[in-house]
């Protein structure tokens, strides 16, 4: 049988559940470019989802493709981040009226209709350009294929990271002779960690902000130490939960411990972490996109991928991608400055590494300029220790698995749930989305083309 096609119906089904502001709004990080330069032959349209410090790196990116590629007009629209901009990208791409180029996280993709919502890539064409299968880490490549078909161009990873503050960690002797964080590599040693850094953090301080009051930071800090457990979510076939519910336990008692022994205040949500953190908390878990955030401030910190307390190294990760909204007529001058524009960005990812983010091509991160920046040169062995979410069409950056699970691992850090209790409604809840069709096509995880 035939896919059914997606009409205007199907599509605010797949709405559902997000939260779409009554104007999609964009926002102005253009530079200026809305009419074709005059010496410009191509046009090439790129929407965005990259604001802050992020959209000022892309822009900076983009000017300089402009500068190398005068044939080319570079049409660029950041949109508004989440929901509304995946909402606007699925609606111009059902109506025919998408962009020759997007980005999206990686773990969206294969929810997003692989070949009816996105085009696949000309591998061909991007080799001519200078980016090869060979220029990536192999499991990154790998998440980017459904159905024997590149369907994303990573630019980048971006990680959770234990950011530290090496004044107040000297002072408790926990940096080794290198003046880094000194090693854990158990749940014993972490929280032995905490003891000695709470003696030297000053009053009014908590000793680590954690977010322990929202959805996605807890989830993705479960996806962390489950990965490093060795969990795993579903068979091959996506047919059958594999959900290890007794490792979940595991990973959960440790995130509430955090709370129970006093070392995260429930009383600091949201973004006091690192607010403190600034003040003079030892330690802050965030993404890594707060690196200019901490470095603006002038901290003394470093910054390692989640600390490995069940053995293996393993943190969170997810990664913007350049994707091809689906065009009926994708091909020509424009498709061809589509994935010219994207290879340029890819192989020029030095100045998005200022902004946090882990560059996709590997043979930047070999680079000396690359090696000098700090505290980016620390982290980066988080590319090959990537705890990811399932390839399933519900998961993904902000995605209905982090929907759905999230508020219950919250739950248990917060102690209104035990992590027994917790553990058995997060597979019960694994056990409903694999059942639960894609809005998107109408097809379920085990007939979505998921499995690369």
């Amino acid at each position: 049988m035939g896919r059914p096609g997606l009409n205007r119906r199907h599509f605010l089904a797949a709405a559902g559940g997000l939260t779409v502001a009554g104007s999609f709004g964009f926002a102005a990080l253009g530079t200026g470019a809305d009419a074709l330069a005059s010496d410009a032959g191509t046009r090439v349209r790129y929407w965005n989802l990259f604001s802050g410090g992020d959209g000022y790196n892309m822009i900076a990116m983009l000017d300089a493709f402009r500068e190398d590629n005068p044939g080319i007009d570079v049409k660029d629209s950041t949109l508004q981040w989440g929901s509304p901009f995946y909402t606007k990208l699925a609606m111009a791409a059902a109506g025919n009226r998408a962009p020759d180029l997007g980005v999206m996280h990686l773990g969206r993709v294969t929810g997003f209709s692989p070949g009816r919502l996105l085009d696949p890539w000309d591998v061909g064409l991007l080799a001519e350009y200078g980016v090869r299968e060979e220029d990536f880490n192999p499991e990154l490549w790998k998440r980017a294929v459904v159905d024997g078909k590149l369907y994303a161009l990573p630019l980048d990873i971006h990680v959770q990271l234990c950011f530290y503050r090496k004044d107040v960690l000297g002072k408790a002797g926990l940096l080794d002779a290198d003046g880094r964080m000194v090693p854990v590599t158990s749940a014993d040693e972490w929280f032995d960690v905490l003891k000695e850094a709470k003696k030297a953090t000053g009053k009014g301080l908590q000793t680590i902000g954690l977010w322990v009051n929202d959805q996605n930071f807890q989830w993705w800090f479960f996806v962390a130490f489950y990965t490093q457990l060795g969990g795993t979510w579903f068979d091959d076939t996506r047919t059958e939960v594999t959900f290890d519910t007794d490792k979940a336990v595991q990973v959960l008692e440790f995130l509430r411990r955090h709370i129970t022994d006093g070392y995260a205040d429930p009383g600091f949500g949201g973004g006091a972490g690192a607010e403190q953190f600034v003040n003079g908390a030892p330690f802050v878990w965030e993404g890594n996109w707060s690196v200019p955030v901490f470095s603006g401030a002038e901290l003394d910190y470093g910054a390692t991928p989640l600390p490995a307390v069940f053995g293996k190294p393993a943190t969170h990760a997810e990664s913007h991608s350049f994707v091809l909204p689906h065009q009926a007529d994708r091909g020509g001058a424009a498709n061809e400055g589509a994935h010219r524009l994207a290879a340029y960005v890819v192989q020029h990812a030095r100045q998005w590494a200022g902004g946090g983010h882990i560059p996709a091509h590997t043979p930047t991160l070999s680079t000396a300029a690359y090696r000098e920046l700090e505290p980016q040169n620390e982290y980066v062995t988080a590319m090959d220790h990537q705890a990811t979410e399932p390839k399933v069409w519900f998961a993904g950056s902000t995605g209905i698995l982090a929907q759905r699970v999230g508020p219950i691992v919250v739950s248990s850090t917060m102690g209104s749930a035990g992590p027994e209790t917790a553990a058995r409604r997060m597979r019960s809840t694994l056990t409903e989305l694999l059942a639960t069709k894609n809005p998107m096509d109408g097809r379920t995880a085990a007939e979505g083309g998921a499995v690369a």
